[in-house]
C-alpha cells in the first residue's frame, strides 16, 4: 500500500513537472536576490564547499558521504525546524523525548542523552562541539548550511562522534557590505513567525551581523479530554520560541582572521512528552497506524516547559608562511524546565471519555543545568603543500545539575514517587590528534589520523523513591496521600540538602520528604500528612480522611492523638559516581583520480561514544557505569563528475560495512536483593544500561544530482542500510512481573533489526525555475520514502511471560513496527527585484509517524513527528 502511494506521488510529480517543459531557459538574475540565492545557475553542480576534513573544499573533493543543505534550499523545502531535516537526508532518525534531541544515523546514535551519558551523532555549531543537544532547534535560523558527515568522525571531530556530525554553520559577517533581510511568515493552526538579519561592514576590515528569530507554532497534537478543568488544559507540543545571535569579524590583512559568535534564545511551551497507547492497543486490538496517536486524553496539570540557552565562542587564525595556527573558545549555558503534559494515553473507538477520571495529578518534572567550555589548538598545514596535515590539542569541560520527579497522585492505599537529582555532575575531556593527507603521485594519495582522548566523569546527588505507608484503625494498611495537585512544583536543584547518609530518624525523613516541594498544591496532603512528624510534635503525623483520598476500608486510629496508628516513610538513597575512560580513534585510506572528474576510494575509520553512569541503590547488583562503544567502519566508493544535457552533473556511489561492539543495551538489574532468604529473593528492578551487545551493520548510498532543460534539477539521494543485532541478551521489560518483585524473563536479541533503521530511504527533489512578467517563479517538491522500521530493539518478538505462557507483541499491546511511509514537502516562490513570495508545505501527505518509542510494563510511549503544515511566508532582501 505505502509503495503504491510512493509511486503515485512520485508519477504525479513528473507529470507536473512534463506539463511545464515549454517554459524555456533564461538567464538568472545577475543581482543574486530570489530563487538564486538556492538554486545553483552557475551549471556546476559539483561546487559545493564543506568543512568535513576540517578545511574548507570541494564537496566532490571528500572520500566519504557529505551531505550539505544551504540555507535558502532549507527554506524553499519548507524545513524549519531541525527535526524536518530528516525528510532531506537518508538514514536520518530525529527525535525529541521530554527536550532531548536525539540523533541517529544509519540505526546508530544515543537516546541516553541525560547526565547519565553522552549522544552518539555529535552535534556542531560552527565546528564548535556541542555537548547537550536540547534546544538546537534554536539555533537554526540566519544559516549558511547544515552538513551532516556520515560515519564516525573520532579523528578530526573527536568526542562522541561515535557515528556522524551534524555540523550548522551560521551567516558570517561580510567584509564591505550593508545588508540584509526580513522575513514573515503565517501557518496553519495559528502559527506566525518572523527572521531576519542585518550585515553592518566597520571599515573595509571589520563586520557584525545581527540576526533575528522568532516563531510561534503548534506541533498537531488535540486535546480531546472531557472533563470541566482537563478540556481546557492546551496539548503539547505548543512552542514560543525566539532567538538572536550577534557576530563580529575582524580581518586587519589576508593573514589573520578573529571572529566572535554569541547567541541567546528561549524556549517555550506546553513541552515534548509521548503518549502511551498500550491501553488504546490492548482495547482494540488496532495497531498504531489504525488509531489517531495525537489525539490525547490530557488530565490533571497543564504541561509547561522553558528551555533558557545561551552561548559565545571565539576562533583566532594566523597563516602563517607553510601552515596556519587557529585558536577556538566556547562557552556555552543551557537550563531546562519541563512539566510535562500529563495524558491517560490516547482515545480510541469505544473509549467513554467522560467515564475518565480526570483529577489527576500523577506528573513528570525535569530540570536541567549544562555548563560547557570547549577549547581547540589547532595547526594545519597550507593546502597547496603536498602533504597536508592537522594537529592539535582539544579540552573539555562540564558542569551539570539535573533534577527528575516522577509523583503519582490519587493513591488510595500507601503513596510511591520517584526522585533522581544530582546537583553536581561533571565531566572533563582532552584529546591530541593528528591527521594528514600525502600526494604519492598527481592521481595517487593516502590519508590517516590518530586521535587519544581521555576521560573523567563524577556525579553526586540523591536517587530512589519517596515512599509513605501510613495506618489506619487497628493498624490497617493504609491511607492515600495526595501530590502534585493545581499549583505543584518541586524544588530538585533547590534542596538545601543532599546529604543522606546521616538521615536515619523518622522526623528527618519527613523533613527531607517536605523539602522536596518548592510550590505545595492546592489539594495536596502529604505536607499535612507528615509535617508534625517533621516538626517533632506528633510522631505519628496528622490523619486526614478526605473523600478524595477515601479508599473506603481505613479510617482514622481512634486512639493515636489525632495521627496514624503506624508511619514508614522512604527516601532516595545517596547517588556517588566516578568514571574513567581512555581510547584511541584512528582513520587510514587512499584516493585515486581516475580522471579529472572521477575518483576513487577506500578508507577504514573508528568511532567512540564516552561511558556513564547507572542509578544505584544500597544492596543492589548495578554496575554503577559503563563503558564506551565503539565503531569499526570500512567504506569504499566513487565521486564522479560528468556532462549531461550539457551541463555539469555529479553521481556519487558509496559502499560500507560497520562492526559495532560494546554496544549499550539497557536492562532489567536487581535493585533490592534481601540476602535473608535461601536463595536470595529480588524485591525490585530497574533498567540500567550494560555493555552487553554488539551488531553489523552494512549498505550503501548513491547521490545523483542532474541540472535539466528548461532549468529544471533533480537531486536523488539513496541509502540501503542491512542492520543485525549479532550478541545481547538482557531481560524483557514487556513482560515484567511486578507480583515477583519487577522480574522479568530474558530474551536474546540476536538475529533482530537495530531500532530505527530502514533497509531503504530515499530522497527525491524535483525543481524548476522560469520568468513570469517581470519577475522570476520556481518551484520544488521534496519527496523522502523510508520503508519500514522497528522502534525498539525487540522488533514485535513474542513475549514469554515468566511462568511461560506466550503472546503476540501486538496482542501484548506492544506493537513495534513502524510501516514504510512518504513524506512530501512542496514549496513554490515569486520573486521580483529584492521581495519574495512563498508558499510551502512540510508533510503535504499528513503521515502520522512514530519517531520512537519507549516500552516498560504497560507502556508504550510514542513520540511523533510534527503533523502537516503549511503557510506563506514573505521576505525582503537590501
Amino acid at each position: 500500500m505505502t509503495n503504491t502511494k510512493f509511486a503515485r506521488t512520485f508519477a504525479t510529480i513528473l507529470l507536473c513537472s512534463v506539463a511545464a517543459l515549454p517554459a524555456q531557459a533564461q538567464t538568472a538574475p545577475a543581482d543574486g536576490s530570489g530563487p538564486t540565492e538556492a538554486q545553483d545557475t552557475d551549471d556546476d553542480n559539483s561546487v559545493i564547499m564543506v568543512t568535513a576534513n576540517r578545511r574548507e573544499e570541494n564537496l566532490q573533493d571528500v572520500a566519504g558521504v557529505v551531505q550539505a543543505i544551504d540555507a535558502d534550499q532549507l527554506r524553499q523545502d519548507g524545513i524549519r525546524d531541525l527535526r524536518n531535516l530528516q525528510v532531506a537526508v537518508p538514514g536520518l532518525s530525529i527525535a525529541n523525548q521530554e527536550g532531548n534531541v536525539e540523533i541517529f544515523i544509519r540505526g546508530v546514535g544515543s537516546a541516553n542523552n541525560t547526565e547519565l551519558g553522552d549522544p552518539g551523532a555529535a552535534p556542531h555549531l560552527n565546528g564548535v562541539y556541542i555537548p547537550r543537544p536540547r534546544g538546537l532547534g534554536l539555533m537554526f535560523y540566519d544559516l549558511e548550511r547544515v552538513e551532516v558527515n556520515k560515519g564516525p568522525q573520532g579523528t578530526l571531530y573527536g568526542r562522541n562522534a561515535l557515528v556522524s556530525t551534524l555540523n550548522i554553520i551560521t551567516a558570517k559577517p561580510r567584509l564591505g557590505e550593508f545588508g540584509g533581510y526580513a522575513q514573515a511568515e503565517i501557518a496553519n493552526r495559528s502559527s506566525y513567525g518572523a527572521e531576519g538579519a542585518l550585515n553592518i561592514p566597520l571599515g573595509d576590515t571589520m563586520a557584525v551581523r545581527a540576526a533575528g528569530y522568532y516563531v510561534n507554532r503548534d506541533f498537531g497534537f488535540r486535546n480531546v479530554s472531557t472533563g470541566e478543568q482537563a478540556s481546557q488544559l492546551k496539548p503539547a507540543g505548543l512552542e514560543e520560541n525566539y532567538a538572536g545571535r550577534l557576530s563580529f569579524l575582524w580581518e586587519p590583512d589576508d593573514r589573520l582572521s578573529i571572529s566572535f559568535v554569541g547567541d541567546y534564545g528561549m524556549e517555550t511551551g506546553t513541552g515534548y512528552p509521548g503518549a502511551n497507547i498500550y491501553t488504546a492497543v490492548i482495547a482494540t486490538g488496532l495497531r498504531p497506524d489504525k488509531l489517531d496517536l495525537k489525539d490525547v486524553v490530557y488530565r490533571g496539570m497543564q504541561g509547561d516547559m522553558e528551555n533558557e540557552l545561551w552561548g559565545i565562542q571565539g576562533r583566532l587564525a594566523y597563516e602563517f608562511d607553510t601552515f596556519t595556527a587557529e585558536f577556538t573558545g566556547s562557552y556555552r549555558s543551557v537550563d531546562f524546565e519541563q512539566a510535562n503534559a500529563s495524558s491517560e494515553g490516547i482515545d480510541y473507538p469505544g473509549r467513554d471519555l467522560d467515564a475518565q477520571e480526570y483529577d489527576n495529578f500523577s506528573n513528570n518534572f525535569w530540570q536541567a543545568k549544562s555548563k560547557s567550555q570547549v577549547y581547540e589548538l589547532r595547526l594545519s598545514a597550507n593546502d597547496e603543500q603536498r602533504l597536508r596535515w592537522n594537529l592539535g590539542g582539544f579540552y573539555f569541560k562540564e558542569d551539570q545539575a539535573v533534577g527528575y520527579l516522577a509523583l503519582a497522585d490519587r493513591g488510595y492505599c500507601c503513596y510511591s514517587g520517584t526522585e533522581f537529582t544530582m546537583p553536581d555532575v561533571n565531566g572533563e575531556s582532552f584529546a591530541f590528534f593528528g591527521d594528514g593527507t600525502y600526494d604519492v603521485t598527481d592521481r595517487l594519495r593516502i590519508f590517516g589520523g590518530l586521535r587519544y582522548t581521555e576521560e573523567q566523569k563524577s556525579r553526586y546527588g540523591i536517587g530512589g523513591n519517596w515512599a509513605l505507608t501510613l495506618g489506619g484503625e487497628d493498624f490497617s494498611c493504609c491511607f492515600g496521600t495526595r501530590l502534585g495537585t493545581e499549583g505543584f512544583r518541586p524544588n530538585l536543584l533547590g534542596r538545601p540538602n543532599f546529604d543522606v547518609s546521616g538521615i536515619t530518624t523518622p522526623q528527618q525523613r519527613a523533613q527531607f520528604l517536605i523539602e522536596g516541594i518548592r510550590t505545595p498544591g492546592l489539594r495536596d496532603t502529604l505536607i499535612d500528612q507528615i509535617g508534625a512528624i517533621a516538626n517533632g510534635t506528633n510522631p505519628n503525623g496528622t490523619c486526614i480522611d478526605r473523600p478524595d483520598i477515601d479508599n473506603g476500608f481505613v479510617n482514622c486510629p481512634a486512639n493515636a492523638n489525632g495521627g496514624f496508628s503506624f508511619v514508614e516513610l522512604t527516601i532516595p538513597d545517596q547517588q556517588i559516581g566516578q568514571a574513567a575512560f581512555d581510547f584511541i580513534d584512528w582513520r587510514a585510506g587512499i584516493e585515486f583520480d581516475v580522471s579529472p572528474d572521477t575518483m576513487l576510494y577506500a578508507k577504514v575509520s573508528t568511532g567512540h561514544k564516552s561511558g556513564g553512569f547507572n542509578d544505584s541503590f544500597n544492596g543492589s547488583t548495578i554496575p554503577e557505569t559503563f563503558s564506551p562503544e565503539e565503531i569499526i567502519v570500512y567504506e569504499a566508493g566513487s565521486r564522479n563528475s560528468f556532462d549531461a544535457f550539457g551541463r555539469r552533473a555529479i553521481f556519487n556511489l558509496t559502499g560500507f560495512y560497520y562492526d559495532y561492539s560494546d554496544q549499550v543495551f539497557q536492562d532489567l538489574t536487581c535493585i533490592n536483593l534481601d540476602n535473608t532468604q535461601a536463595p536470595p529473593v529480588c524485591n525490585g528492578y530497574s533498567l540500567v544500561n550494560r555493555n552487553i551487545g554488539a551488531s553489523r551493520i552494512y549498505g550503501a548510498e548513491a547521490e545523483l544530482k542532474l541540472k535539466l532543460p528548461a532549468n529544471y534539477a533533480l537531486d536523488l539521494n539513496a541509502a540501503y542500510l542491512d542492520t543485525e543485532i549479532t550478541k545481547g541478551v538482557v531481560a524483557d521489560p514487556r513482560a515484567q512481573d511486578n507480583d515477583a518483585g519487577g522480574e522479568s524473563p530474558l530474551i536474546s536479541l540476536v538475529g533482530n533489526r537495530l531500532p530505527l533503521a530502514s533497509k531503504m530511504n530515499l530522497s527525491a527533489r524535483l525543481s524548476q525555475w522560469f520568468d513570469i512578467g517581470e519577475g522570476q517563479f520556481d518551484w520544488q517538491a521534496l519527496l523522502n520514502y523510508r520503508s519500514s522500521f522497528f522502534l525498539t530493539q525487540f522488533n514485535e518478538d513474542d513475549i514469554v511471560f515468566l511462568d511461560g505462557d506466550r503472546q503476540g507483541a501486538l496482542e501484548a499491546g506492544f506493537p513495534d513496527r513502524q510501516s514504510g511511509f512518504v513524506t512530501l514537502n512542496l514549496g513554490a516562490g515569486y520573486t521580483i527585484g529584492n521581495f519574495r513570495l512563498e508558499a510551502w508545505a512540510s508533510n503535504f501527505l499528513d503521515e502520522e509517524v512514530s519517531q520512537k518509542a519507549l516500552v516498560g510494563s504497560a507502556l508504550n510511549i510514542r513520540f511523533l513527528n510534527d503533523a502537516r503544515t503549511y503557510g506563506l511566508r514573505g521576505r525582503i532582501t537590501f
